[in-house]
């Protein structure tokens, strides 16, 4: 099987030949593996799951926001960027890791967040999108379309406290930025599923460890409810598209309801925070499982041998019909060792050939 079949198979929750399995690593760590490898091509080298990523683009003459008159007030230090939707990256000096400055944390009226500028892609092209899936199929690879957050945008643009607040106490304010950027949301995954990718990428991490960050009925009013319409207005288009959904932490409470406004393929799937075997248990026939190795715990702080023990036991609790990818649930971190990598890749090639 190539890529394509094989990723057809697990989402038809029927057994490939061997399991799709992934990796990204930070870059100090990516250094030390290319020394390692002698290769940059971690993909190649480890025959990674590697999707095609197919998304609209600006055109020639598009002009990006300027977002500097937020700022103008705050003293930003050294190597801080703007990022492309207004809210400045202050550099943490760890790793992957950022500090936020909202560009509409001082703002008093709800008419400053209806005239914020946006970028909701509405004039980007799109007529590139269907030769590039095609391509990817001729070469039994998969097509991605990103179309990623909606919630963790939204409370960078505004504040995180303030966003939680207004959550509460003005939630018309919250609601004026979510729905500027579940637009942008609803045109990338209507061109995506127009063009004939295999799956839409989305995600926003909505739990801690423990439980979700704010009131089930929060998350219903506010995130559940714009979620369905992006993937509705996707599945009008293609039905078969599949639904990928990233949060971090403990979301049991709200995987049934994931699942049916289309959710299809569940990740990370924290194993610190839930039980991959009981959601396997409860929602198995029903969502593509991926991620389940920890990144708190096996990866960064565990032996070669448990790495390679627990990707064994990962297979064989949760890859009965072949619905499972294999995966670190997040960005492997400097600590994590070369030669855990090594295990985690060996493991999977081993232990994650069905036939």
């Amino acid at each position: 099987m190539n890529q394509l079949e094989r990723f057809r198979a697990t989402c038809a929750h029927e057994r490939p030949d061997r399991l799709l399995y992934n990796a990204s690593f930070t870059d100090d760590l990516q250094r030390r593996l290319a020394d390692h490898l002698g290769t940059n091509d971690f993909g190649d080298h480890y025959e990674m799951f590697a999707p095609v990523s197919v998304d609209p683009q600006p055109p020639a003459d598009h002009q990006a926001p300027d977002f500097r008159g937020y700022y103008e007030d705050a003293d930003l230090p050294e190597g801080t960027t703007i990022d492309p939707d207004g809210p400045a990256m202050v550099p943490s000096g760890f790793y992957h890791f950022w500090g936020y400055v909202s560009p509409l944390r001082n703002a008093r009226s709800l008419d400053e967040l209806e005239a914020y500028p946006l970028d909701e892609n509405a004039d980007y092209v799109t007529d590139h999108m269907a030769d590039q899936v095609a391509q990817a199929h001729a070469d039994g690879r998969i097509a991605v379309g990103n179309i990623v957050h909606m919630y963790e945008t939204s409370w960078q643009i505004r504040g995180y406290e303030e966003f939680l607040t207004d959550l509460l106490i003005q939630p018309e304010w919250t609601e004026c930025i979510l729905d500027k950027v579940a637009r942008r949301c609803q045109f990338r995954a209507v061109a995506a599923a127009r063009a004939g990718v295999d799956y839409l990428m989305c995600g926003d991490d909505v739990a801690n460890q423990n439980s979700l960050m704010f009131s089930i009925d929060h998350w219903r009013r506010f995130m559940k409810s714009r979620w369905a319409e992006v993937w509705g207005a996707a599945r009008a288009v293609k039905p078969d598209v599949e639904i990928f959904y990233h949060s971090d932490g403990n979301i049991m409470d709200i995987i049934p309801e994931l699942i049916e406004i289309g959710v299809t393929i569940l990740n990370p799937i924290q194993p610190e925070c839930v039980d991959p075997q009981e959601i396997k248990r409860l929602y198995g026939d029903k969502v593509v499982m991926n991620g389940t190795i920890g990144t708190q715990t096996t990866m960064p702080f565990g032996t070669p041998d448990d790495v390679r023990r627990t990707v064994k036991q990962r297979v064989e609790m949760l890859a009965g019909d072949g619905a499972l990818m294999l995966a670190p649930t997040h960005v492997l971190e400097p600590e994590v060792s070369i030669a855990n990598i090594d295990a985690f890749f060996d493991a999977c090639r081993e232990y994650g050939c069905l036939d």
